[in-house]
């Protein structure tokens, strides 16, 4: 007999405990004791490398007898032992709705000997049919059209058979980007969540996440639920340069993210406010330093529009670290520390490995796990987040002791009722608990060698059985799985003797598919449209054809009454309107100032000349050529004015990280956006007040519903100065059509095409303009062509009116 079909055997041989009625998909993994950027880590667990993911593991199913069977070997991939060449590691399956297939990630690939340093392998999408039947052999392909030589991770089915997934491929698909670096320790990160057409290719971006997103799943609603890294705040290599007065880290702007930027010596930043630690920076501003760092649940519909954290829940609902006040000389302004006094009487710090009961839509569970040192290991909590739930009425509930939400010490504090560490959870159609379990309270603090390696943590999945209130752990779901795995990595032969661990669990099961979400524009700002005589869907036209958005508020001088962590007495500039939640200091507010996420951020590691890999993102100033807002004399750079309702629009670049901030006469931030927001083309997304309001703001009133005056003088600026105008002009004697539109040369790859019919069905170009390549037939005259650096040009049509029975012109935009 094979060593091959003895193990297969074996691997069929059933335990004592029978479990679900369904089978549970799972992943094995070989143990890395590192938990930074490794495969377990919390971040930066995306890497492919073999000293972050190692060679061996395997993908799992678990039939409902309890037999155990190796997918991927049957299918043709893994091997036991040597990992050389083709090892393979596997991650994160996830089932189709119709429960006979299977997507997951899988990086086949390893160093073929010592000090290979040219063999490259990335994480990429695999699918998997005929495995529900034990006696069937798998089959695996590999998911077409993905985008290649990147690590394409945590896939999920949308429910048009696309598959969403995170990628570490740059936001714009340029490879000189990458690899994207985090805010937090400038290692590299995915960039956010993608969109896949397998079968034609289409691929979009649904959120720019600078810092990162992770393990998205759609929940009942149709929303795409997932965990993102929110870290804005400036850059702290930076600022430990500065303290220590050494370029250890060499922190630098790259001049521009196109492919021919050059590096600078300059590392200013505009926004957020700084960090604490740079006194030079805060003295005298009143400013008390600023410090963010959370992985919140978060939702966004799956074209990616209407991205929020789930329900617009927040800190002041759900806790967390980092609490101080934005102004220190406020006594209004409180510090969150919690709480009590709320619906809500659990905190967390993090919500990580998302997953919703089968049976409770909207009931989601999730692990509260420190950053570093547990591999993403912690408590296993719940969260009420329905549709149908006000973030006021989010409720939290401890699953696990709350001691287990972090490590111990030391042995000698271990807390009595701390049962070890949890990744990973899953609820089961019929009832069952299964996670990944440890029962290692301590530190990760690794041991062995290089050469062999060990860890402490010895996770495996296992049912968990109610004991005292809490879940504590029971049966373990296998008889353990190991695989004597030796690869190099590559300077040293690595070999693992440890029994491997068990992750990703899910069930193969048939769901109904949730109706598709799409996102809508309320009744107060097509009030807005209707006022200002502009169609809707031209307009939105108008922002897919330039990949924009347009942003607007009700009042931004209103704001939720649980955030007091920043200004919340807010009054318009020279106006009367203003919303007061206490007495004390009222905050003149005049102009929202916004700013994008530029990739310009590099490290040189104290070598000027020798830039590395790879850019973080930091904020600057919206500068994006496609923009054109009304820009009064005297307005603060990329910004936008008030309007005296308290009201707020601009137009915004598409598919990039943006931020603002409310900002006073004199240009002076008053209240801050403490997240990274992403739009779609066309998208038009309100959020009626400056902080969401769940039941009240700061004065008790409900959520504004006024038509935004704002938004309507946008509206009347674009009619003016962006929509296309068609006229009759005459001309010795004759008249001709004449159209004139505002273009932008700067704007890469866009072409306008002026174009006729006789019809307004069949449409020929008379002239186009692309960049400075400019096209005139004989059947256009350019009029003129005035302003810089947007022009508004004027082209004449040739053909007299009269001259035919009908004439219409347009101007068709394109972009590649």
């Amino acid at each position: 007999m094979s060593r091959l079909i003895a193990l297969t055997l074996l691997a069929l041989a059933p335990t004592l405990f029978a479990g679900p009625t369904n089978a549970i998909l799972f992943v094995t993994q070989v143990t890395i004791p590192g938990d930074f950027t490794s495969v377990g880590s919390v971040f930066g667990n995306h890497r492919a490398t073999p000293d972050s993911c190692g060679r061996g593991g395997d993908l799992y199913i678990r039939y409902p007898d309890g037999a155990v069977k190796n997918l991927t070997r049957a299918a043709g991939f893994g091997r036991y032992g040597a990992q050389h060449t083709n090892g393979i590691a596997v991650r994160q399956p996830a089932v189709h709705w119709s429960g006979k297939k299977a997507v997951f990630s899988m990086v086949v690939g390893a160093p073929k000997y010592q000090y290979d340093y040219n063999s490259v392998s990335y994480w990429q999408l695999y699918e998997i049919t005929n495995f529900t039947d034990a006696a069937a052999v798998p089959v695996i392909t590999k998911v077409p059209n993905q985008p290649p030589n990147y690590n394409n991770i945590s896939p999920i089915y949308g429910t048009d058979d696309r598959i969403i997934f995170t990628s570490d491929r740059p936001r714009n698909g340029q490879r000189h980007l990458y690899p994207q670096l985090d805010e937090y320790e400038e290692a590299p990160t995915v960039t956010g969540l993608w969109s896949l057409d397998p079968a034609s290719g289409d691929l979009f971006l649904l959120n720019h996440a600078p810092s990162g997103a992770f393990s998205p799943l759609l929940d009942r609603a149709g929303r795409v639920i997932f965990t993102r890294w929110d870290h804005l705040q400036r850059d702290q290599q930076a600022d430990s340069d500065f303290a220590s007065g050494s370029p250890v880290y060499g922190a630098f702007n790259w001049s521009d993210e196109s492919i021919n930027s050059v590096t600078t010596t300059n590392n200013t930043e505009v926004f957020p406010e700084p960090r604490s630690g740079r006194n030079d920076l805060l003295a005298g501003t009143g400013l008390n330093g600023h410090v963010f760092n959370h992985f919140f649940p978060w939702q966004i519909n799956e074209d990616g529009t209407e991205e929020e954290t789930v329900n617009h829940v927040g800190r002041h609902e759900l806790g967390g670290s980092y609490r101080s006040t934005s102004f220190n000389n406020d006594p209004n302004l409180s510090e969150l520390y919690y709480f009590g006094n709320k619906y809500n009487t659990n905190v967390i710090d993090n919500f990580l490995h998302a997953a919703e009961d089968p049976n409770a839509p909207g009931l989601f569970y999730g692990i509260d796990a420190p950053e570093f040192g547990t591999h993403a290991a912690g408590q296993i909590v719940s969260l009420t987040g329905g549709t149908n739930v006000n973030a006021d009425f989010m409720r939290l509930t401890y699953l696990t002791p709350r001691s287990t939400h972090s490590y111990a010490a030391s042995l000698a504090t271990v807390p009595p009722d701390h049962t070890g560490l949890y990744r990973n959870p899953l609820r089961t159609t019929d009832g069952y608990l299964i996670a990944a379990h440890t029962a290692h309270p301590l530190y990760e603090s690794g041991g062995g060698s290089t050469a062999f390696p060990f860890t402490s943590y010895d996770f495996r999945l296992k049912f968990l059985q109610l004991s005292n209130g809490f879940y504590a752990p029971g049966t373990a779901l296998t008889p353990g799985l190991t695989n004597r795995a030796a690869y190099w990595n590559p300077d040293t032969l690595v070999t693992h003797t440890n029994l491997l661990w068990e992750f990703d669990p899910v069930e193969v099961v048939a769901r109904p598919r949730p109706a598709r979400l799409q996102s809508h524009v309320a009744a107060p700002e097509l009030a807005a449209f209707a006022a200002a005589n502009v169609d809707l869907a031209s307009f939105q036209k108008y922002l897919r054809t330039h990949e924009l958005a347009l942003i607007v508020s009700r009042d931004v001088t209103t704001r939720d009454k649980g955030d007091k962590q920043q200004p919340f007495n807010l009054r318009i500039a020279v106006t009367n309107h203003q919303t007061q939640g206490a007495t004390g200091k009222v905050y003149d507010v005049a102009w929202l100032q916004v700013f994008q996420a530029d990739q310009l951020r590099g490290l040189n590691h104290g070598t000027p000349g020798n830039p590395g890999n790879g850019r973080r993102v930091i904020a600057q100033h919206l500068h994006d050529p496609a923009v054109d807002n009304p820009t009064p004399p005297g307005a603060p750079l990329a910004s936008v004015p008030l309007g005296p309702d308290g009201s707020m629009a601009a137009l915004v670049p598409a598919r990039r990280a943006l931020s603002w901030q409310l900002t006073d006469t004199n240009n002076a931030g008053v209240v801050r956006e403490r997240y990274w927001l992403t739009f779609q083309p066309g998208e038009i997304r309100t959020c009626a007040s400056c902080h969401g309001v769940n039941t009240a703001d700061q004065a008790n009133h409900a959520a504004p519903t006024n038509t935004p005056l704002a938004l309507v003088s946008l509206l009347n600026y674009w009619k003016t100065n962006a929509a296309t105008r068609p006229a009759l002009v005459a001309n010795q004697g004759a008249k001709y059509f004449q159209i004139s539109f505002t273009r932008r040369p700067a704007e890469p790859g866009v072409t306008y095409h002026v174009q006729a019919s006789t019809n307004a069905v069949n449409w020929t170009d008379l002239a186009s303009y692309a960049g400075t390549n400019i096209a005139l037939t004989p059947q256009a005259v350019e009029v003129s062509r005035l302003g810089a650096p947007n022009e508004v040009v004027t082209v004449r049509d040739a053909f007299a009116a009269g001259s035919q029975t009908a004439r219409f012109l347009r101007v068709h935009v394109t972009r590649p």
